[in-house]
C-alpha cells in the first residue's frame, strides 16, 4: 500500500481527495493536515510514502513544507491563477504538481508516479508555466540550444509535444506509440537536458527551438 497524507484547510477539498485516492484499491490516506507544519509533522509520524500538498495553506505553504519533507515524495496541488507559487515550484524542480480540477485517475497516476521516483506535472499546469514565461536571450538560450542538440530527432519531436501541454497518452495516440514508449522518452529526455520535470524541459524548447 502507497502510505500518504492530504493537507489542505479546506474539508471538502480533502474529503473528495481521500474518497478518490482510496478508490485506487493500493493507496492509504494514513493523515490529513490543515496547514504545512501540521503535515511536515503528521508526515514524519506516520512514515507517509506520498505527501499532497496544498500548494496555499496558512502557518506554512505546500513549498515550504515540502522543503522539509526529505525522504517523502510530494506531489502539488494548485489552482490556475495561482502563477507566483507555480513559477517558485518550477524553479525548486518539484516533480509532481497538479491542477485542483484534474480528474480522479489524474490525481491518482500523480501519486503512482510520485511513489515510483517519477516526475509528474499535470498537462494543463505545462502549459500554464509555458504561457506565462517568456523566452531566454543570449546565454540562456545558447545553453538551452546547446543542451537540445543531444536530443535525437525523435526526442526533439516527442518534446514539441510535452511543449504543446500534451499528456502522455495524448502524445502516443499523435506520435503513434504506446504510452509506456512515450513514458520511456519523456524520462531520457529529461535525462539528456538535465531537467528535474516536463516544465523545465519545455522551457528549453521555448529559449531556444531545436531545429528542423
Amino acid at each position: 500500500m502507497i502510505r500518504t497524507l492530504i493537507a489542505d484547510d479546506e474539508c471538502l477539498i480533502t474529503t473528495g481527495i481521500r474518497t478518490v485516492l482510496e478508490s485506487a484499491g493500493d493507496i492509504e490516506v494514513v493523515a490529513t493536515a490543515r496547514d504545512g507544519r501540521e503535515a511536515v509533522r503528521a508526515a514524519r509520524r506516520h512514515r507517509v510514502d506520498v505527501a499532497l500538498l496544498d500548494i496555499s495553506m496558512p502557518v506554512m505553504d505546500g513549498l515550504a513544507a515540502a522543503a522539509e519533507l526529505t525522504g517523502t515524495r510530494v506531489v502539488l496541488l494548485t489552482a490556475f491563477g495561482d502563477e507566483d507559487n507555480v513559477r517558485r515550484a518550477v524553479r525548486q524542480g518539484v516533480s509532481g504538481f497538479v491542477l485542483k480540477t484534474c480528474t480522479p485517475d489524474e490525481l491518482i497516476r500523480a501519486v503512482h508516479a510520485a511513489h515510483a521516483g517519477h516526475a509528474y506535472l499535470s498537462p494543463a499546469v505545462t502549459r500554464q508555466v509555458l504561457d506565462m514565461a517568456a523566452p531566454r536571450a543570449g546565454a540562456g538560450g545558447r545553453d538551452a540550444a546547446r543542451r537540445l542538440a543531444t536530443l535525437t530527432a525523435r526526442e526533439a519531436d516527442i518534446l514539441a509535444l510535452v511543449a504543446q501541454g500534451l499528456s502522455n497518452a495524448q502524445i502516443a495516440r499523435r506520435a503513434h506509440l504506446t504510452e509506456a514508449s512515450v513514458k520511456t522518452y519523456v524520462s531520457r529526455i529529461l535525462a539528456k537536458l538535465d531537467c528535474a520535470n516536463r516544465v523545465q524541459a519545455a522551457l528549453l524548447l521555448r529559449d531556444a527551438p531545436f531545429p528542423g
